[in-house]
């Protein structure tokens, strides 16, 4: 079984700039800044032949190039967050893009969680309970005003993660271009 998703990968002037505010930011468990992108299909564990399939079905899709920006920060859990993040400005296009890749994987064999698209870069993950959520909150209305971009997508990249110890490591299996 192999660990999978869907995603575009961040510009390095981007990832630079996340990196900095990362830094700067109150985060228990921070992501390093190579591990940092937009998931568009998490795709969990899924056999080789159902990976190849799902290879067969991106690499069909004929989309373009999308417009991504990042612009404020925000978290997910509620009253217990569990993770923080740099919020993706929501464009009908990256909206397009990420339901015909989740549509291509489900077609494929590999169904992704059905879950509204949210888009986001995760900058950090806790515990929930774990993390100073008044602080937490806080860095999130400070950051209103942060922004990154806006960049041409180009690319999407199908990913394998390999779980460690101090967190997941991302490998490129495959690499899609946005032409369309």
């Amino acid at each position: 079984m192999i660990r999978a998703f869907v995603a575009l990968p961040l510009p390095d002037a981007v990832r630079a700039r996340l990196a900095m505010a990362q830094f700067l930011l109150p985060l228990p468990r921070k992501l390093p800044p190579e591990s940092l992108h937009i998931t568009l299909a998490f795709l969990g564990d899924q056999p080789e032949p159902v990976l190849e399939e799902v290879h067969l079905a991106l690499s069909a899709l004929h989309l373009p190039p999308v417009q991504v920006a990042v612009q404020g920060f925000g978290m997910f859990g509620g009253d217990r967050p569990r993770s923080f993040h740099a919020q993706v400005v929501a464009s009908a296009a990256l909206d397009h893009l990420q339901a015909r890749v989740a549509r291509a994987c489900a077609m494929a064999g590999a169904e992704p969680p059905a879950r509204r698209f949210v888009p986001h870069v995760t900058l950090g993950r806790f515990r929930a309970g774990m993390a100073d959520a008044m602080r937490l909150e806080r860095a999130v209305a400070d950051g209103a005003g942060f922004a990154a971009g806006p960049w041409l997508a180009d690319r999407f990249v199908l990913f394998q993660s390999h779980p460690g110890a101090e967190g997941p490591h991302y490998q490129e299996l495959a690499d899609y271009p946005l032409t369309g």
